[in-house]
């Protein structure tokens, strides 16, 4: 697996620092895309946090699943949170770094005082020091927050700057980019009041001792409260990995309600699932892939949108239309752009591969970011994406109706049959997943070649392209076992 060391520079460490009439919160930035485009250390807000003791711990669960590791604990993970301002709310982002766990931190208008809340998306840095002040903030201690440099850091940016290096996977990459696709797919199934959530989640394991996970499990809705079952019954909501809710332990005490979120059940397959709890003035969301061994980067909901060139082409039109909303209503986007609502949605999720778009399960609405990370990579190296073009290229596909003929680079003939709108195959990959974890390579080949030939481009850089503007590239080698990336080939 490919990994890269991007260099993160702050002015300098972010500190929770005593003051007179209360404490202050300085977050620092890094390089991040505004309104007025790229710059060093933006600024997206300066005033209260209405509940500081719920911030600071809600906070700290973003950063546990930036730290964390839910599969292969062993191997060293570190990935600093990534925070938008929206115009009237923050939004903290973090991702597990075995890739399974992705975390949201939605601090709304009732949890921000005092300052207006800033456009754009950055890196914010949150060290060991700094948590360890967090996980002290008092009930009744004010709490004030700067999100990037102060006015006196403003002045002297060209001074010396705290540089990290972040190790960066492909695989964290297309993680962001399956998770939204994956969540727009997303019902409310369940909510519960404070007592029965707290009672809930309080009684779910917490891992074991070598990390092994319990894999699936599946609650359903009963009343107002929720209790397991063997089997994925009607209205059941899968929860894969219980253990993987760990980081929500911080903010019980505090919590208001609970909301589950997922697909519908079908079949035993282990399914991903959304779990947000309700905050004074916040919302915290972790979102689970179906397995623990199983990344989010493996699901291949992207693909599809990928690959055609009217998505790209869409995607372009409706990228200019975006301002950083923090809800993004698809109707509008319909009518200022001229094309129809499914367009829209299409082009959004080829949005959402570049980090460009995010997806709120409270809201049922997509979000706009920017990813600080060059993100183009998820394209370049979505494995069955680059074979599906390198088919095309080589005039290994035939059509014939609804049947689609593919010759595969060992010479094996698979057969691409249409069934109703959704392309099965007689490859291996298929008669594993079955299209659950999206089209396989030849499928993909095939809708290419239907819709005019090799769709877009991006399989590889060009000649004097950069790869990405990482500094360093190494070759991460997981352990022997499942792939936590899903194996997408």
């Amino acid at each position: 697996m490919t990994r890269s060391l991007q260099a993160v520079a702050y002015t300098r460490p972010s500190v929770l620092e005593s003051a007179a009439g209360g404490s202050r919160l300085g977050l620092e930035t890094s390089r991040g895309a505004t309104p007025t485009g790229f710059q060093d250390h933006p600024r997206f807000f300066t005033g209260f946090l209405t509940s500081p003791q719920v911030a600071a711990a809600a906070l700290l669960a973003v950063a546990d699943v930036a730290a964390a590791r839910y599969y292969q604990q062993q191997l060293r993970a570190s990935l600093d949170p990534v925070v938008t301002g929206n115009g009237d709310r923050l939004r903290f982002e973090s991702f597990s770094g075995c890739g399974g766990v992705y975390a949201r931190l939605d601090v709304l208008e009732p949890g921000l005082d005092g300052g207006e809340v800033g456009h754009g998306t950055t890196n914010v840095d949150v060290n060991n020091p700094l948590r360890e002040a967090l996980s002290r903030v008092g009930s009744d201690d004010p709490l004030h927050l700067r999100v990037g440099p102060d006015e006196l850091a403003v002045t002297t940016l060209d001074g010396p700057v705290v540089e990290k290096k972040v190790p960066l996977p492909d695989r964290w990459l297309r993680g962001f980019a399956e998770a939204q696709v994956i969540a727009a797919g997303f019902d409310l199934r369940a909510e519960l009041p404070a007592a029965e959530a707290v009672r809930f989640l309080r009684s779910l394991p917490r891992g074991g001792g070598r990390g092994a996970s319990r894999g699936a499990q599946w609650v359903v809705p009963s009343g107002r409260v929720l209790r397991p079952t063997t089997r994925p019954v009607p209205g059941a909501v899968c929860l894969p990995g219980p253990e993987r809710l760990v980081a929500l332990q911080r903010v019980l005490r505090h919590a208001t309600a609970l909301r589950v979120y997922g697909p519908p059940a079908a079949g035993a397959a282990a399914l991903a699932s959304a779990w947000e709890v309700e905050l004074p003035g916040m919302r915290l969301t972790l979102t689970l892939s179906p397995e623990a061994a199983r990344g989010f980067s493996g699901e291949g909901g992207v693909l599809e949108a990928l690959a055609t060139d009217e998505a790209a082409e869409d995607a372009e039109l409706i990228s200019v239309l975006l301002a950083w909303e923090p809800r993004i209503d698809i109707g509008d986007l319909a009518a200022s752009s001229g094309l129809t609502a499914e367009r829209v949605r299409a082009a959004l999720t080829r949005l959402g591969t570049s980090g460009r778009v995010g997806y709120d399960t409270a809201e049922a609405a997509y979000f706009h970011r920017e990813l600080p990370y060059d993100a183009d990579r998820v394209e370049r190296h979505n494995p069955r994406l680059r074979s599906a073009r390198g088919l095309v290229a080589a005039g290994a596909v035939s059509l014939d109706g609804s049947l689609g003929t593919v010759t595969a680079e060992d010479g094996h003939v698979h057969r691409v049959r249409d069934d109703g709108g959704t392309l099965s195959c007689s490859c291996l990959w298929w008669a594993k997943y079955r299209g659950g974890r999206g089209p396989c390579k030849h499928a993909l080949a095939v809708r290419m070649v239907r819709r005019g030939g090799e769709a877009g481009t991006g399989g590889t850089p060009a000649p004097g392209e950069p790869d990405s503007t990482t500094t360093e590239t190494t070759i991460d080698m997981e352990p022997s076992g499942t792939s936590i990336d899903g194996g997408a080939r």
